[in-house]
């Protein structure tokens, strides 16, 4: 009788199947280590019809299924658990752009592909597509999806969600549900495709989408800015914002302990300062006029922002290598704490008008609880969604804080529901916040999500034991 990974061979063939447990090991462990599973296959479909095929045979064999893109989830959403007894679905050979309309300003890509490889599509097409995060080089976007990812661009742009037009999906029974539609306006019904993004693979899998493509900025101007902290850090976007409008794409707050685990872990970065300062924000502006024009912008703003006492000093970029150095200080924040040591990750999102508050409490009431806490504190003021991070300064002993992660969990979620916040605002909740969920969703909340999923997921073999 033929084994369950056989059956699938004769669907993916060879070249679909993961059978060597060394190259497995990297689709059961998720990016940050916490979370280790052991699959009973990892099978890489190539195609929507293998994977209805493979769906529809582990759901007549009712067989869990664990949806995986790039797998750098931080929740982990996207490894199986320790049964051996699920299948993980990974998506990365699906990595076809389909089709670009610079008409319509959208592309339609398989799930598989790489961020970095779209926003490079967009580019060679003289367009833009916005979404930018961290892990550009290794997520895929259909986790991007699953996710409802944010990233620095979400200011201008908006998330994931905000970006998509239309969705291909295989459901959990292997029907598949072609939404490939690039329409701007459709009101006919539900919006069915909201129901997938941000669902971590709990209701289908998706294998396709129609994405939003914008004018290419044809200027662009950076720069990083000392502040005393939050307070100001506010007060200048809503600056900013009077006196730059729109044209602000990124504006991201960076505390000095950001700096120095940068600095101390990835090679090559330099502090743009002579001297430290509490906090910085990398601001960025693009636009449709001229170079030279942008940059007098973000200066002037700069200019006057320095004499309302907002920036206590500030740096621009001279050329295209000092703006991508500036944001290598914030985008290999991820990695630098991880190289330091393990901590408590915290991605929670406040009403911009409370963020200084939310670090005023939190940080008072950790320190109190928890004293020598080293706090990492960075993200996107813009939006109100800070990355708070908690751990000790020395490994072993942030390896020993990490034990007292429930404790510190409850207080920094309560600080952040108190000012009307989310407990997960890009990341999602996966494994490591399914049980924190119920304290801060309602009843009636949590009931209607359930409904959702019984009704598309009535067997409970897609993701299961991630969200709900």
């Amino acid at each position: 009788m033929s084994t369950l990974e056989d059956r699938l061979r004769a669907i993916v063939g060879e070249r679909g199947i993961v059978s060597d447990a060394a190259a497995r090991e990297p689709h059961e462990v998720d990016w940050r280590g916490q979370y280790r599973g052991r699959a009973a296959v990892v099978v890489k479909p190539a195609n929507t019809e293998e994977v209805a095929k493979v769906v529809s045979l582990l759901a007549a064999e009712r067989i869990a299924i664990v949806p995986q893109g790039g797998n750098t989830s931080l929740c982990g959403a996207s490894v199986p658990d320790d049964s051996g007894r699920q299948v993980v679905v990974n998506l990365s050979r699906m990595n076809r752009v389909r089709a670009v309309d610079t008409a319509n300003n959208t592309m339609t890509v398989e799930a598989g592909c790489v961020l970095a490889a779209l926003q490079k599509v967009a580019d060679e097409n003289d367009r833009l597509f916005p979404l930018s995060l961290g892990a550009e080089g290794s997520c895929e976007i259909g986790g991007n999806l699953s996710t409802n990812a944010g990233g620095t661009g979400v200011l201008r742009y908006g998330n994931t969600r905000e970006l998509v037009l239309g969705l291909e999906v295989v459901l959990p029974d292997g029907r598949v549900w072609d939404g490939l539609r690039g329409l701007r306006k459709d009101n006919t019904g539900y919006d069915l495709k909201h129901l997938f993004v941000g669902a971590e693979g709990t209701l289908g899998i998706i294998t396709a989408a129609v994405m939003k493509l914008f004018p290419k900025p044809r200027a662009t101007a950076t720069a990083i800015a000392a502040i005393e902290g939050p307070t100001a850090a506010v007060q200048l976007l809503s600056a900013m914002r009077g006196r730059c409008g729109d044209r602000i794409t990124g504006f991201e707050l960076l505390q000095r302990v950001c700096f120095d685990l940068v600095l101390k872990h990835i090679p090559g970065m330099r502090d743009p300062f002579l001297e430290p300062h509490p906090a910085y924000i990398l601001v960025e502006i693009s636009d449709s006029g001229t170079q030279a024009e942008a940059r007098i912008l973000l200066e002037e703003a700069l200019g006057e922002a320095a004499e309302a006492g907002l920036i206590r000093d500030a740096v621009l970029a001279s050329s295209d290598a000092q703006r991508l150095a500036f944001w290598g200080l914030r985008e290999n924040i991820s990695e630098a704490q991880k190289l330091d040591g393990v901590s408590i990750k915290h991605d929670v999102s406040v009403p911009i008008s409370r963020v200084p508050e939310f670090f005023e409490r939190t940080d008072r009431a950790l320190a109190e609880r928890f004293p020598d806490i080293r706090i990492v504190a960075f993200g996107h003021v813009g939006d109100g969604n800070i990355h708070y991070n908690c751990s000790k300064s020395e490994r072993q002993a942030a390896a020993e804080f990490y034990k007292q992660a429930p404790d510190v969990n409850h207080l920094v979620y309560e600080v952040v529901t108190s000012l009307g916040g989310s407990i997960s605002a890009e990341h999602g909740l996966g494994q490591l916040k399914r049980e924190e969920i119920k304290r801060y969703k309602s009843e009636l909340e949590l009931d209607l999500m359930r409904s959702i999923k019984k009704t598309l997921d009535p067997g409970g073999i897609m993701n299961p034991g991630k969200v709900l």
